[in-house]
């Protein structure tokens, strides 16, 4: 009798295993679906390479080349343009290393890239330890507010030789976030901003310093911007110069734009 019973109990434990590994099943191949589909398709000439395993870097052969989560592409003498799912392009510039480590964020290693988001994109950047991200234009209705179908957000982002970086909203508005959320700096249509490299680098934040419209550009995807911010001074923790810039933590808080 003995003997049945720790039968009966093995046979238990056993379709219980099963039940729990048949319940985590289609999450596990949801997910290994996922990161099989590529994030967008990327475009080149010249050389560019991308690390088909860690430190082991293969030449791009084909003109067309899919873009797919995790994998680090480096432009070296060179430029290629990524066309995101959601209809995204980015620019990047020669000399430039990034990657996708999420769906929606390309973390840019060093170089610089020019983009263009569609009202539909969430994707956002990432450099070091700073954020940018866009800001959507909302409409004032009756008593209501939406975001603008035709809002088009076109910028870029450089990192300087001095591990600096510099952010230019040509059209559209982008924010700047530290890893706290702290607002570093709210950039509107033809302005930029300079985060020095001690804020890029997850430091204690100092001032940036914003540039009117005005100074000299250049062009991304074919548009004309402002020219490269002057570089942010040390004056005091937390305090920042510029328009839209705060120092206090939070979430960005994207105000109303009546047209």
């Amino acid at each position: 009798m003995e003997k049945k019973g720790l039968i009966k109990i093995f046979v238990y434990f056993l379709c219980f295993s099963f039940l729990l590994m048949m319940n985590g099943f289609p999450r596990m191949v949801a997910e290994a679906k996922e990161m099989e589909v590529p994030v967008g398709e990327m475009v080149s000439k010249g050389e560019v390479k991308f690390e088909a395993r860690e430190n082991v870097w293969k030449k791009v052969e084909s003109s067309h080349f899919p873009i797919f989560q995790g994998t680090r592409v480096k432009i070296e003498k060179g430029n290629a343009i990524v066309t995101h799912s959601n209809n995204s392009q980015i620019e990047i510039s020669q000399n430039s290393l990034f990657s996708f480590d999420q769906k929606d964020q390309l973390i840019l290693f060093q170089g610089s890239v020019g983009f263009r988001l569609p009202s539909s994109s969430e994707i956002n950047f990432k450099v070091g330890k700073i954020s940018i991200i866009k800001n959507r234009a909302l409409q004032a209705g009756k008593g209501t507010s939406s975001p603008s179908k035709d809002e088009v957000t076109m910028g870029s982002i450089s990192i300087n030789s001095n591990g600096s970086a510099t952010i230019k909203a040509i059209q559209g508005k982008l924010s700047i976030l530290n890893q706290d959320k702290v607002v570093l700096a709210a950039l509107s249509t033809n302005e930029s901003v300079t985060i020095p490299s001690i804020t890029v680098g997850g430091k204690e934040p100092v001032m940036v310093a914003q540039v009117p419209p005005g100074a000299p550009g250049f062009t991304v995807l074919g548009m004309s911007g402002t020219g490269l911010a002057a570089a942010g001074a040390a004056i005091g923790i937390g305090v920042a110069v510029g328009v839209g810039v705060t120092s206090t933590t939070g979430d960005v808080e994207t105000e109303p734009h009546c047209r």
